[in-house]
């Protein structure tokens, strides 16, 4: 049974993938979302029963291989020389997620223990994304259904403002915001990684290339940790992670490996079906709303702090929309929202930045929790 649930974990995500090019619905939805359901309709199957430490052992190895694989198609140089207006509203939307997870954090304090985990986890993930959110959680040891709550509420969140950048945003924020202009900075910075989606038999040798030496940051990460503290610390492994993808994304051979970012989010769906696995539907009935409203207090305040601040400081619409959508959902939606802004000059700055959050999400989210358990006296 450990051997079928562990199969189903790697190839379900390539059925989700099918499904999302050739059905309307299953487009909808997203892969992301097809996994983690299909992973808990698979946890709650009448005469079945699933591993937890199984599950457990897959989303722990995912999360640290997947990382890299996400940061091995930016580029840290390239950060100067976006446009000022997207740089300050990117750096405006990181501040605002610290900020609104730090303040309801603090206001739920005494409703749960695991308060300053959950909001270190939400920073990770309203800067950088689902990987951070689960790396953060791992390394402060927040419960496994702490974590399936957070995504799920995150999910549904998430859907109803992407549904808002879709629509209506660009017009509502002209109201009082000032139009974009274009300007040389706002150039399409080309990622390999984004640029070529194709799994072909041309790709997966540089695809195994990059998963090998994803495979490699992780031993080296783990080996210097045992060596410096004498067992694995979770927290320094995983800065270590971090810092490593990124050094190893200023070579320009690795940031040309083809459809590397596409195997990293590949690692990241097999993440959501073993996670989804774990849910228990009793689990998902009790204290659900709290978190719930967490997820979306944080996140809502997060928008409102970021809109604010950059209409404050004269940014455009459209930078801003471009910064949220890289801070919330990381890479993955640039191309839509871009083009629901018919402004298809952002799309590459929008990228680069998404690509920025996940390497900046695991520090200031673990900054966040630590700060706040500081401030508490904990």
């Amino acid at each position: 049974m450990t051997i079928i649930q562990v199969l189903f974990c790697v190839f379900f995500p390539a059925v989700a993938i099918w499904a999302a090019e050739r059905f309307r619905a299953a487009r909808f939805l997203g892969p992301v979302t097809l996994c983690y359901v299909a992973g808990v309709l698979a946890a709650n199957v009448p005469g079945v029963r699933l591993s937890a430490d199984t599950a457990m052992s897959v989303s722990e190895a995912a999360v640290p291989l997947a990382i890299p694989l996400l940061l091995f198609s930016t580029d840290v140089r390239e950060w100067p020389r976006l446009a000022r207006s997207l740089l300050i509203s990117f750096a405006l939307a990181c501040v605002a997620a610290v900020v609104s997870a730090g303040l309801v954090g603090w206001f739920f304090r005494d409703r749960t223990d695991e308060w300053w985990k959950i909001a270190g986890m939400l920073v990770g993930v309203y800067v950088g994304g689902t990987a951070n959110m689960a790396a953060i959680g791992r390394v402060l040891e927040a419960r496994s259904e702490t974590f399936i709550l957070l995504n799920a509420a995150d999910l549904a969140a998430g859907g109803a403002y992407l549904i808002f950048l879709l629509t209506f945003a660009q017009r509502l924020l002209l109201r009082f915001m000032r139009p974009f202009t274009a300007a040389p900075h706002h150039e399409a910075f080309e990622h390999p990684g984004e640029r070529l989606g194709a799994w072909t038999r041309h790709h997966l040798r540089e695809m195994g290339l990059g998963f090998a030496l994803s495979a490699l940051i992780v031993a080296v990460a783990i080996g210097m940790t045992l060596a410096a503290f004498g067992k694995l610390e979770a927290g320094p492994a995983l800065l270590g992670i971090t810092t490593l993808g990124i050094v190893a994304s200023l070579s320009k051979r690795i940031r040309a490996l083809a459809g590397v970012y596409e195997l990293g989010e590949y690692v990241l769906l097999v993440f959501c079906v073993a996670m989804g696995s774990l849910a228990d539907a009793r689990l998902l009935s009790g204290g659900s709303v709290m978190l719930a409203l967490f997820v979306v207090l944080v996140m809502g305040l997060a928008i409102v702090i970021h809109v604010a601040l950059s209409a404050l400081l004269r940014i455009d619409v459209d930078s801003t929309l471009i910064c949220s959508t890289a801070t919330i959902y990381g890479p993955a939606q640039i191309g839509p929202v871009a083009a629901a802004l018919k402004n298809r000059s952002i799309v590459g700055p929008g990228l680069t930045l998404g690509l920025a959050g996940i390497a900046l999400g695991n520090y200031l989210g673990l900054a966040t929790a630590w700060g706040l358990r500081w401030l508490a006296g904990g």
